[in-house]
């Protein structure tokens, strides 16, 4: 904890943008585009560039609302056959849909923990993002429900470009193809997750990841 994680996590999106007094430096190239050149279009960045949350933050309106919440902002007019497209190919892309087919005009707020955190990723792949960035998105939820995102996680990276931030070093082994471990705001040691967990190059990841601090 206060490694960094988020805060690097937040710097592909731009959401340091909105803090008081925060200077960001270098370069961040997402398709060969420096994000962080002023002329940057921040609501196309973020379209782009979606993000899930720690705690699952459902709009209070309906389930459906929710979904179609960012189509509606960013696209054109649509008609409400294609709307009722998107939400279904949403739902399912979530494995909501058998469960919430039937209850799409009921409050998202009613929702299970675990269902508010499948729904805020469907809002994200509702507007076709390329990346998803996750933050902790498994720290309220208990070990069942872990394991079902978990399996979603796995599903969604065959579409999906995904950066999970984590302190859980298990879900980092399950679920990621490749690793960075990150120690008093710097990124000690990056790649394949097999590596990082079995073959460390630096010693102070290996003190990690073998329990001798942290």
């Amino acid at each position: 904890s206060g490694c960094g994680k988020s805060t690097m996590l937040r710097v592909f999106n731009r959401m340091n943008d909105l803090i008081e007094g925060v200077r960001t430096n270098g370069e961040v190239l997402i398709d060969d585009t420096d994000i962080l050149n002023s002329h940057t279009d921040l609501v196309a960045l973020r379209k782009k560039v979606g993000m899930v949350f720690q705690r699952p933050n459902p709009f209070p309106l309906s389930i459906y609302e929710n979904i179609v919440f960012g189509e509606k902002i960013h696209g054109e007019s649509i008609t409400r056959d294609k709307l009722d497209e998107i939400v279904e190919k949403s739902l399912k892309d979530v494995l909501l849909w058998d469960e919430l087919k039937d209850k799409l005009n009921e409050p998202a707020l009613k929702l299970s923990l675990e269902q508010k955190q499948r729904l805020c990723i469907a809002r994200l792949i509702a507007v076709k993002p390329d990346i998803l960035l996750m933050d902790e998105p498994c720290s309220t939820l208990d070990p069942q429900a872990t394991a079902r995102v978990e399996e979603l996680m796995r599903e969604l990276k065959n579409k999906y470009t995904i950066i999970i931030v984590t302190h859980n070093m298990q879900q980092a082994a399950r679920v990621s193809d490749d690793t960075g471990f990150m120690l008093l705001g710097e990124l000690i040691e990056f790649g394949n997750t097999d590596t990082i967990f079995t073959t460390p190059k630096d010693k102070r990841t290996e003190d990690y990841i073998t329990g001798r601090y942290g």
